[in-house]
C-alpha cells in the first residue's frame, strides 16, 4: 500500500481512513489485515460505509470490544460526522433533517416517505453549512453533518429530497460527474476497556468538488 489506512491502534480496536471504492465486507478487512498483520477474520465490523464514501471507521480486535462498540452504536454513544458538499445552499444553515426512510432492497436506493408502513425507519440528522461556492456555474455548500440514525444511504437521500442532491451522487438525482462529494470526517465513542473518550477527525479530501473549500 501506498499510503497506510490505519490512523490508530491498540489491543482491543483500531481506527481507520477507508479509502473512496473499496467495499467494507471483504475488501477493507483484508486491507487492515495486511497492514496489521492479523487475520482479516479477528476484526469486527462494527458500522459500514457505502463502497463509494470514503473515511474514518473503527474496528473492534476482540469480541469483548465487538460488544462494547455495538452497544455504544445502538446507544447513540457513538457519534458520527461528516463533510459533504451538496448543490444548492440549504435553509436555514443550521439545522436538522427528520424523515421517514424505506429502503428499496431491490433497487439499493432509500426513499423518504410521508407514512409509517413495513419497513419504513425514521432517520434524523443535524447539519450546519460551513461554507458556500459556485461550482460549474451553480451554486453549492460545504456542509458538516452530525448522525443521529444510521439508516441506509440516509444522508444522500435526505439531502437529495430537499432539492439538494450531494455533487457527484447521480442515484440521488445529481447532474454533476465524479466521486460522490461524502466523507466520513470526525468519530466520537468510550474506549471500549477504559471508558476513555476517543476522538478522531479527518480534514476535507483532495478533489474537484472540494476544492472550492480548502483553506
Amino acid at each position: 500500500m501506498d499510503e497506510s489506512v490505519i490512523l490508530h491502534a491498540e489491543r482491543s480496536f483500531l481506527v481507520c481512513r477507508k479509502p473512496v471504492g473499496v467495499e467494507c465486507e471483504h475488501e477493507l478487512p483484508a486491507l487492515l489485515a495486511e497492514e496489521m498483520k492479523c487475520k482479516a477474520d479477528s476484526l469486527y465490523c462494527i458500522h459500514r460505509l457505502d463502497r463509494a464514501v470514503g473515511g474514518v471507521m473503527v474496528w473492534a480486535r476482540t469480541p469483548k470490544a465487538a460488544a462494547e462498540l455495538s452497544r455504544q452504536v445502538q446507544e447513540k454513544a457513538l457519534k458520527k460526522a461528516y463533510f459533504a458538499v451538496c448543490s444548492g445552499i440549504p435553509t436555514p444553515d443550521t439545522g436538522e433533517m427528520r424523515d421517514l426512510l424505506f429502503k428499496d432492497s431491490v433497487k439499493q436506493k432509500s426513499f423518504a416517505v410521508s407514512s409509517s408502513r413495513r419497513g419504513v425507519k425514521e432517520a434524523l440528522l443535524d447539519y450546519h453549512v460551513l461554507q458556500d461556492a459556485v461550482l460549474n456555474g451553480s451554486p453549492a455548500a460545504l456542509v458538516r453533518v452530525t448522525l443521529h440514525t444510521g439508516r441506509f444511504h440516509q444522508i444522500r437521500c435526505q439531502f437529495a429530497s430537499r432539492g439538494h442532491p450531494l455533487l457527484g451522487d447521480g442515484k440521488y438525482g445529481s447532474r454533476v460527474k465524479g466521486a460522490i462529494a461524502l466523507q466520513s470526517c470526525g468519530l466520537q465513542f468510550l474506549h471500549p476497556e477504559t471508558g476513555k473518550p476517543m476522538a478522531f477527525t479527518l480534514p476535507l479530501p483532495e478533489g474537484a468538488f472540494w476544492k472550492p473549500f480548502e483553506g
